[in-house]
């Protein structure tokens, strides 16, 4: 994958939904790795800010993220289409209507997915890439684990396949390779860079946690997502066992990644795999990529 992505590394950046802008996404597309930039919250002229300071920075390729929950894929899609990037992944949703489109302007194109069902359906498509991401990853995530998810996979599809979910290290990339992944992505871990725009108390947060340390909020709204314990999640599985509405327990949660990129760890949401038992300091990204590859130069 590194000769059809042109990386150094077979390496993804997770799309860190609000956080993994361009200062982080140029620089893991430095160090080797496919830094993606995230959409989340992003109009027209925000992504092609952000795309534009990529490029003022670094000539290296890089991804957009395009989470197909959002209202404004279209207008997004349109964009990128017009502007091509080297590479577009896609989460929460089927590329179906535009796979073609994007390959047809020179774009690669890599699908998250959490399922054999999924990834299959992806191949069918004619997707360049997966990512089989397992549930012990942050944020919204599926029903198996990375160990499970890849090796049925991989044993499923002729498309590559990167593991994401729990990788930390050389050891878990080498991990991934034996079930059968040509590559990785790796969220958690760069949320503990120095160039990733979330707070220092956020940071902090994940270098205390333990390796249970992390909840599943949102079961009962259907949208399962990875966090850190604090007060917030105390606050929501009390409010869904009382038997909260749907929108109140929206209520809850709405806004609350944005506050914890902020710095108000008390009610919001620290999104953050269980591999955040790991995290011990903050360091440069290109420490966390000699990490995961120290044999690469």
């Amino acid at each position: 994958m590194t000769t059809v992505l042109k990386t150094r590394l077979p390496l993804i950046q997770g799309a860190l939904a609000q956080i993994s802008t361009a200062g982080l996404v140029v620089a893991v597309s430095k160090a080797g790795g496919l830094g993606v930039l995230t959409t989340t919250g992003l109009d027209e002229d925000g992504l092609a800010a952000q795309i534009a300071a990529v490029r003022t920075q670094t000539a290296a390729p890089f991804a957009v993220n395009l989470m197909l929950q959002q209202a404004n894929i279209p207008e997004l899609l349109a964009y990128l289409l017009a502007h091509p990037v080297p590479v577009v992944t896609t989460s929460a949703g089927s590329p179906k209507r535009f796979v073609t489109q994007l390959q047809a302007v020179g774009t690669q194109v890599v699908a998250v997915i959490p399922s054999v069902k999924v990834a299959q359906k992806m191949a069918a498509l004619g997707v360049d890439a997966l990512v089989a991401e397992g549930m012990e990853s942050g944020g919204h995530i599926g029903t198996l684990t990375t160990m499970a998810l890849v090796q049925q996979v991989t044993a499923a599809v002729d498309v590559p396949v990167f593991a994401a979910g729990g990788i930390y290290d050389v050891a878990g990339v080498r991990a991934a390779e034996a079930l059968g992944a040509v590559g990785v992505q790796v969220g958690t871990a760069f949320l503990a860079a120095e160039e990733t725009p979330i707070s220092p108390a956020y940071q902090q947060a994940l270098v205390a946690a333990s390796d249970t340390s992390t909840v599943v909020t949102g079961h009962a709204l259907g949208d399962a997502v990875r966090c850190l314990h604090n007060p917030l999640t105390d606050a929501y599985f009390a409010a869904e066992q009382q038997g909260a509405t749907p929108e109140d327990l929206h209520a809850l949660l709405d806004g609350s990644l944005a506050k914890a990129i902020a710095g108000d760890v008390t009610h919001g949401t620290l999104m953050a795999g269980q591999i955040a038992g790991r995290i011990a300091k903050i360091e440069p990204v290109a420490a966390i990529v000699q990490r995961l590859y120290p044999d690469e130069r």
